[in-house]
């Protein structure tokens, strides 16, 4: 590991109380990459989260450590793009999902009669 990846992993443990560790699929993540960064940003705030390198020797397909400043915004990240009805892990960190997860629905106004 670069030792600038050491420095992002430090900055990110100290700043960040909250850490998931993701296993990339063999093909990597694609365009999906992009939509879990937006997915962060609206939900996290752009400041809300941090990605680095997991650090994680003999990890199958490589992994990345995504660190939260809360658990409730970690649980829904997981719940949002982990494997599985329940959160599959494989050689200890969480796998992502092969299928895309259901786009969001916005509930519509209230309006007072």
């Amino acid at each position: 590991m670069a030792a600038s990846s050491r420095l992002m992993i430090t900055e990110a443990e100290r700043r960040y109380p909250v850490r998931i560790n993701l296993a990339l699929p063999s093909g990597g993540l694609g365009e999906r990459l992009d939509q879990m960064h937006a997915w962060l940003d609206e939900n996290c705030g752009a400041d809300g989260w941090a990605m680095t390198p997991s650090g994680l020797r003999g990890v199958l397909n490589d992994a990345v450590a995504i660190y939260f400043l809360d658990a409730t915004t970690a649980a829904g990240f997981v719940a949002r793009w982990c494997a599985g009805s329940k959160v599959e892990t494989a050689e200890g960190v969480l796998r992502v999902r092969e299928d895309t997860p259901a786009p969001r629905v916005g509930v519509a106004a209230h309006r007072t009669p």
